[in-house]
């Protein structure tokens, strides 16, 4: 019971300081910063004469923050796209004319999506025919 409990908080302040650096990282001050941090490194180049090192800094500091970045925005978007298909599904169940059948399709197994997807390009398509076509504005 205990480590249970523990997990929901450390499952918590993860999810608390995602939210933060992704909203703090998509802020047009960390942008600026990162311009900032870019430009210093290029023009201390010349005093560490381009070598090795001055290039290495700059890889391996974009390398890390790269690799730590991919999981934040990854669970803030795993979050999101959850957040998205509750609601969808809560649409389609309060709508009494949608299928029903359509609730949590994102867990159903790629045929019965591939099947759903043709179905749908199928009616689209009798739609298209079926609409009349409007002519274009004539330019005068």
């Amino acid at each position: 019971m205990r480590l249970l409990q523990r997990e929901r908080e450390v499952k918590e302040t993860f999810r608390k300081f995602a939210c933060w650096t992704a909203n703090a990282c998509g802020a047009p001050g960390t942008f600026v910063l990162g311009v900032t941090v870019v430009l210093v490194w290029a023009l201390t180049g010349p005093i560490f004469h381009w070598s090795d090192t001055w290039q290495l800094v700059i890889n391996t500091g974009t390398t890390i923050v790269t690799f730590l970045m991919v999981f934040l925005i990854q669970n803030t978007q795993n979050r999101d796209a959850k957040a998205m298909q509750l609601k969808l599904d809560e649409l389609i169940l309060a709508i009494g004319k949608a299928r029903n059948e359509l609730v949590d399709l994102e867990n159903s197994d790629d045929d019965k999506i591939d099947e759903l997807k043709q179905e749908f390009s199928t009616m689209r398509e009798k739609l298209d025919a079926a609409a009349p076509r409007l002519e274009p504005a004539a330019k005068e």
